[in-house]
């Protein structure tokens, strides 16, 4: 009987293929098990209306409603995927072929764009054998969206110490010390104009409906310099891109400044990135110890024991996850720990061959602006953009990367899981 971690096609069934008994040792390492943390690939504003609302000025015309994957980022999407699949195969890890039920398992966050992120890697990664993702009916998942739900909801006041302290005491202070990246987006919007309808404002540290905190007026900048990004790696005209400021990937990059400020004020708090990610980084961590001494039951669920796990999910997810793991990484042009479409935060464990011994490797990998924009090729003379976690005790740096020994590596990612945070999940 077939496993339900993915939907087959019935040509699937005789292309089927084992993987192999062992893998391709990488200085005396094996790699037997992955989870892949992935963010979904290029889309348009979320709200363009309102952007133009904002800046007073048309924004370029998109192929796809606000928030959906475009067909450039499906294309984008669909190359990373293929890559990692020549990664894997090379390591053992996959089969040639389509991948026997229960030895992959694949679930998307229930937006259209990760839905559709997630199908884009799948093609690229199992070319040919109709693989699609799981899926939770539907608008939010607890493994994605904990942190609108009310069992990781954030103590307000908390929360708001957490957010003040990373901006220095106050709001107004941190806005004093971004005023050269408020000035340079205005230059971007408004050029010359007298008449800009583009208006600065005091920032203001809010609370949503859902209970997560906001920064108003550093929110809209920031969706202006993601907005600016992807319009740059959709391929538009460059007169498009940032309103004809966006030329290169570097002058796009330092359009994003006040995106990396809202993250580092916020996301990187580690009260609520704890909050936020350890409904996800507790399945990550059962995941790998499983087959393992560290190998332990939740009473709340326990994901599928499958060699390769693929969960396609948000930048917030991430940068959840990177803050939980201390995990700082500037690849490229973009700016310092910056997440772009389908960055992919991945957990590979290996074993030993000589004493058995697992060890684990956490790497962050990413296309390069101009690879998404040309959808260049990926390979190993042109491959994306990565970082290794940084090592500690006993860690050793090999061929595969910095492989560190599976326990405390666990320990760490463990460490700040916030139990009363966590709700019963189940995989189907």
């Amino acid at each position: 009987m077939f496993s339900s971690y993915l939907r087959f096609t019935p040509l699937l069934l005789l292309g089927l293929m084992s993987i192999p008994a062992q893998a391709a040792p990488a200085d005396g390492f094996v790699l037997d098990k992955v989870v892949q943390v992935s963010r979904h690939g290029v889309r348009p504003p979320t709200d363009s209306p309102k952007l133009a609302k904002v800046t007073g000025r048309a924004l370029p015309t998109w192929s796809v409603p606000d928030g959906h994957l475009t067909g450039h980022g499906y294309a984008a999407a669909v190359e990373m995927g293929r890559y990692r699949g020549q990664v894997l195969r090379a390591a053992g890890l996959l089969p040639d072929g389509c991948p026997a039920p229960g030895e992959v398992f694949v679930r998307a966050s229930p937006l259209q764009r990760t839905q559709a992120t997630a199908s884009a890697l799948l093609d690229g990664l199992f070319p040919g054998c109709g693989l699609q993702p799981s899926v939770v009916q539907g608008n939010q998942d607890a493994l994605f969206q904990s942190d609108k739900m009310p069992f990781a909801r954030l103590d307000p006041q908390r929360a708001e110490d957490s957010v003040l302290a990373r901006m220095g005491g106050s709001v107004a202070s941190a806005q004093t010390r971004y005023h050269g990246a408020e000035q340079q987006l205005r230059s971007v919007i408004c050029g010359a104009s007298n008449t800009c309808a583009y208006r600065d404002e005091p920032w203001q540290l809010t609370q949503d409906e859902d209970g997560r905190l906001a920064i108003k007026g550093l929110n809209t900048q920031a969706n202006l310099g993601e907005t600016f990004r992807l319009e740059y790696s959709e391929g538009l005209p460059l007169d498009q891109v940032a309103f004809g400021h966006g030329r290169t990937a570097q002058q796009v990059s330092q359009l994003t400044a006040l995106t990396k400020a809202k993250y580092d004020f916020i996301n990187d708090s580690p009260y609520i990135a704890s909050r936020g990610g350890s409904q996800l980084m507790n399945q990550i961590s059962l995941a790998l110890k499983q087959g393992t001494p560290q190998a332990t039951e939740d009473a709340l669920g326990t994901p599928p024991d499958v060699r390769f796990t693929l969960l396609v999910a948000h930048d917030t997810n991430i940068s959840y996850l990177r803050t939980m793991l201390g995990f700082r990484w500037t690849l490229g042009d973009y700016l310092e720990g910056n997440i772009p479409p389908v960055g992919s935060l991945q957990f590979e464990r290996y074993k030993q061959l000589a004493t058995g011994r697992y060890f684990l490797r956490v790497a962050f990998e990413a296309q390069s602006l101009e690879q998404i924009r040309q959808l260049a090729p990926l390979t190993a003379g042109q491959p994306p953009l990565h970082a290794d976690l940084a090592g500690g005790e006993g860690c050793v740096s090999t061929s595969a990367g910095v492989l560190c020994p599976l326990a405390g590596a666990l320990q760490r990612l463990d460490r700040h899981i916030d139990r009363s945070a966590l709700t019963p999940y189940h995989y189907p």
